[in-house]
């Protein structure tokens, strides 16, 4: 997300990809689907509060968003 006013480096971001694994093992007992739910809408949150200090603007956010979606379907995401 280049709009954030600090970049992270490489080594934070997998730091804290780390981190957030490690407090993902502790909710073990919950189903995926639950988690996963979960973590869109705390997503969700996060980025209306990023768009809203304006730390990220809209477009970045689209952006994001298309990118998530490509890792988590794979390949072309206009496909049916």
């Amino acid at each position: 997300m280049p709009e954030a006013t600090d970049a992270p480096a490489a080594d934070q971001i997998e730091q804290c990809a780390d981190d957030l694994d490690e407090c993902i093992d502790t909710l073990e007992h919950y189903s995926e689907t639950v988690l996963a739910t979960a973590m869109r809408l705390h997503l969700g949150a996060l980025l209306r509060t990023m768009i809203e200090e304006r730390l990220l603007t809209r477009e970045a956010a689209r952006r994001f968003l298309i990118a998530l979606e490509q890792e988590a379907l794979g390949g072309d995401i206009h496909e049916a």
